[in-house]
């Protein structure tokens, strides 16, 4: 499957991916909030592509985020066993941050997560202190759900966790994203890019 919006696809991951996606993951701002330690290493990355499994089941999957043939980042789906809501995550790499990207490509998932594959909720959380994905996130229209005080071990200390989520019915309407489609092309699979 291949997701379109103004300026970028959504798409699978390829094998020739893998270089990128460890160069921007080996990055410790990028990885500050994150479940993984830097480096991160070109035969993770390789592995976690070749790992890719089928959207439509039950468990995460990750999406690729690719400007004009580059990739910039990727996004994570974890679709619950009952397939009618999900967790999301994201990252963008750093050279392309600041520009609009996460929200374009967050707003195009959300719209396919709803209104193509029909899921009533989509949840997210992130790390307290990473204020900038609280913003995109209440951006979005995400409505803040909680706040875990030293909920998560991670990286040697206690993180607060805050959590976010969105209905169907709050998403909006299907011209909410003008110019966008949906091309159905192939397989994407795996693992969380958390919003952390």
């Amino acid at each position: 499957m291949i997701l379109t919006s103004a300026r970028l696809s959504i798409r699978p991951f390829a094998a020739e991916d893998a270089q990128t996606l460890a160069g921007y993951r080996s990055d410790p701002d990028v990885a500050r909030y994150q479940g993984w330690s830097t480096p991160f290493p070109v035969e993770t990355a390789a592995r976690l592509i070749a790992e890719l499994t089928d959207p439509a089941e039950p468990g995460w999957f990750q999406y690729a985020v690719d400007l004009d043939g580059t990739l910039i980042g990727d996004i994570g789906v974890n679709t619950h066993e009952n397939l009618m809501q999900a967790d999301i995550g994201y990252t963008i790499a750093p050279a392309h941050q600041g520009r609009g990207y996460a929200t374009e490509a967050l707003q195009r998932m959300l719209q396919h997560l709803f209104l193509d594959r029909g899921l009533h909720r989509v949840s997210a959380e992130c790390d307290a202190r990473n204020e900038r994905s609280a913003k995109l996130l209440a951006r979005l229209g995400f409505r803040r759900e909680g706040h875990r005080v030293e909920h998560t071990w991670i990286k040697g200390e206690w993180t607060d966790d805050l959590l976010f989520g969105m209905l169907a019915k709050d998403f909006g309407t299907p011209d909410r994203l003008v110019g966008t489609e949906s091309r159905r092309t192939g397989r994407c699979g795996q693992r969380p890019s958390a919003a952390r």
